[in-house]
């Protein structure tokens, strides 16, 4: 019997991997060749691709189209609508096929904000916040917040969710102290 939980009218093809607590409600559709790791969360109407890979703890709001070449590491949490792409110059006439997929890789505990827009073949660091509606174009440093059209650096933010002071003084929600390095900020 399987430990997971799946709403009747989902639909998941066959070779897939779910893990263990995970709750697929509504609508969803999850593709061959997916894996969902443990304790996850899709709210409704969401599509995983195939091949996507989806880490521990992840909560995936309604309304999102997670396609192939994205791989999530645990506890990154996707708002509702957010977009992903996988095809720089899509034609319809002249399809690529998933050999042209760029890959796109979202580190562990990053959270994408409502109706976001993530271009592919990116990065988006650890625990970085991309905010709602923004759209990403390139790498995202470790604990960034980003926002805006096209998305920029706003400042940077704690594990925790807490805006950091510009000056990196230890966080005033739970104390974590960080130093910035070549890859983002890192926790002392």
């Amino acid at each position: 019997m399987a430990d997971y939980f799946i709403h009747p009218t989902s639909v998941v093809d066959e070779n897939v991997e779910i893990g263990s607590g995970t709750k697929i409600w509504y609508f969803c559709h999850i593709q061959s060749g997916a894996k969902i790791g443990n304790h996850c969360s899709l709210g409704q109407n969401v599509n995983i691709g195939n091949h996507v890979t989806i880490g521990n703890g992840c909560k995936i709001q309604n309304n999102v189209s997670v396609y192939e070449g994205v791989v999530a590491e645990d506890n990154v949490f996707f708002g509702p609508s957010c977009v992903f792409t996988n095809d720089l110059t899509p034609r319809a006439k002249y399809p690529k096929g998933r050999a042209a997929y760029l890959k796109t890789h979202i580190r562990e505990g990053a959270s994408i904000g409502a109706n976001a827009t993530i271009v592919c073949g990116i990065t988006i660091g650890k625990w970085a916040m991309i905010g709602a509606g923004a759209v990403v174009t390139s790498d995202v440093p470790d604990h960034a917040l980003m926002r805006g059209v096209p998305a920029r650096q706003a400042g940077w933010i704690c594990e925790c969710g807490n805006i950091l002071d510009k000056n990196l003084s230890p966080c005033a929600k739970c104390g974590r102290q960080y130093q910035q390095t070549d890859k983002g900020l890192e926790q002392l």
